[in-house]
């Protein structure tokens, strides 16, 4: 009986969780950090976000807006580390969600956060290549004012971006684990050559706008009261900061998982926090017309504002940093996104889910999940052809298929499970449930917010429509259809693919705390 177990401390743990070792374990603490801080990407995420943070609030709801938001986020990276030290496997969000959820409601309850965190995964690479692909375009068009771009550049240029991210995220684990690294550690650098540069550097006169008016005017570019401004302009700090739980997914292939695991995805959501937070009040203090930011023909706002503050050559070089930035996290997010996928058809939630599952024999790694989601994210970019409005839906809807996919496990942790919650070894102790309740409570006033549009009235038309209601609805209904028509009567949650004693049972050695 001895042989039929594991003799590895992580083997012993996903054995208790139902599912046999596949991967090699080949990610550490720092390198499943490496991994979600390149997802978190923070210097590209803010360039690809500024339209929403500094449109619709202007200067305090960036500085305040983001201290605000991230308390919150803060509350979800907690319980959803709590979360992944109790339960650490690749698709550790719908798994927690089948255990936690009350007797019968399992199987609805993961396909939910599921398919939730699946569209959430799947749009973050599109997202962060549009915004690479459209500050390239910006460049060319900085040094060559007769330049125009068209859609049909900006199309194949994402796509390109996101062929090459594949053949990368389709590599054996130890490359993919160093490439990460690399990128992790280029986007940590980039950000406080930024942060320092553009202060320094600016050629503005004076240098920096008054204390008094960067915390204390509201530029509202809203049909909404200031205060729905701010929270609207949350949706930069979400989006910015949705990448934490990719250790999560990483679980899998991560030595000691319950512990680094979880630590990644505090350490990540902690440190994104302050330098993102650090890098708006930069800006905050330094840009100079608003309305010519979010208005520019450049396309690309995070363009526009460097040439108002900085040197043409120096606006450039930081471009340049923010690309190849904005490509690591691109990459990233790629990686995250295949290991859900991986995960989700293990368990029989797709069509097509067994070949959509396999493993590379020579890899070790899940290379069909990585290419169904680079042909689902190319045809996302086919929005391109659309009004803008519609391919900048693709932010809002990152932002709240993730927040939804990580709120559902927390809150059936908190207000269905309760003290029967079996902790891992990293546990938030008695503070675990108000944690957990600030968490949900956040995401339930959000995801509402996320959806308006920021005109009303005569002013609202398609051009200005927000279609994130569309874009994230649509394909949830979809999944809830196919739920209550057909797969109800066979989808029964999270398969066991194991020989284990019981689902569930607690493996006395990993009794252990730290």
């Amino acid at each position: 009986m001895e042989d039929d177990f594991p003799v590895d401390h992580d083997e012993k743990v996903l054995v208790s969780l139902g599912y046999k070792q596949e991967f090699k374990r080949e990610f550490s603490l720092w390198t499943s950090f490496c991994v979600s801080f390149a997802v978190l990407g923070l210097l590209p995420s803010f360039a690809s976000t500024l339209f929403y943070g500094m449109g619709y609030a202007g200067t305090a709801g960036m500085a305040w807006g983001w201290i605000i938001a991230m308390v919150f986020i803060q509350c979800v990276a907690l319980s959803l580390a709590e979360l992944c030290s109790s339960m650490p496997t690749s698709g550790g969000l719908y798994y927690a969600s089948a255990v936690l959820a009350p007797p019968g409601w399992g199987p609805v309850a993961s396909w939910v956060t599921g398919w939730s965190s699946w569209i959430g995964q799947v749009t973050g690479a599109p997202s962060v290549n549009y915004s690479a692909a459209a500050m390239i375009l910006a460049a060319r068009s900085i040094t060559d004012p007769n330049y125009e771009q068209t859609k049909w550049e900006l199309f194949l240029l994402t796509t390109f971006l996101m062929l090459i991210q594949s053949c990368i995220s389709s590599m054996p684990t130890k490359w993919i684990a160093m490439f990460n690294s690399l990128g992790s550690s280029f986007n940590m650098v980039v950000v406080i050559i930024v942060i320092v540069l553009i202060p320094t550097a600016t050629t503005t006169n004076p240098k920096f706008t008054p204390s008094r008016q960067v915390w204390g005017t509201i530029k509202n570019g809203t049909d909404f009261p200031d205060s729905i401004a701010i929270l609207m302009s949350f949706i930069s700090v979400m989006w910015a900061m949705s990448g934490f739980d990719a250790p999560f997914h990483l679980s899998e292939e991560c030595a000691i998982a319950d512990v680094a695991s979880p630590r990644a995805i505090v350490l990540t959501s902690a440190i994104g926090g302050i330098f993102g937070w650090v890098l708006q009040v930069v800006v905050a203090y330094t840009v100079v017309d608003i309305g010519a930011v979010i208005d520019s023909d450049l396309g690309q706002p995070w363009a526009t504002y460097l040439l108002q503050v900085l040197p043409q050559k120096a606006a450039l070089a930081t471009l340049a940093l923010t690309i190849i930035a904005g490509f690591s996290m691109g990459q990233g997010c790629m990686v995250a996104a295949s290991r859900v996928t991986y995960a989700y058809a293990r368990d029989g939630c797709f069509p097509m889910s067994r070949f959509w599952r396999k493993v590379n024999r020579h890899t070790k790694t899940p290379v069909n999940a990585v290419w169904l989601n680079c042909t689902v994210g190319v045809l996302l970019c086919l929005l391109i052809f659309a009004r803008e409005t519609a391919i900048l839906a693709i932010f809002s809807v990152g932002a709240i298929a993730c927040f939804v996919a990580f709120t559902i496990p927390i809150s059936l942790r908190v207000f269905f499970v309760g003290n029967r919650f079996r902790r891992g070894p990293w546990h938030l102790g008695n503070f675990g449930k108000p944690i957990g309740a600030a968490a949900v409570a956040f995401v339930v006033l959000m995801v509402p917010i996320l959806c308006l549009p920021p005109l009303i009235g005569s002013n609202l038309n398609s051009a200005n429509m927000n279609w994130t209601c569309l874009v994230y609805g649509g394909p949830m209904l979809i999944a809830l259809f196919w739920f209550a028509i057909d797969a109800r009567k066979w989808y029964k949650g999270p398969r066991v693919n194991a020989k284990h004693a019981m689902i569930g049972q607690v493996i006395k050695e990993l009794g252990r705390e730290v």
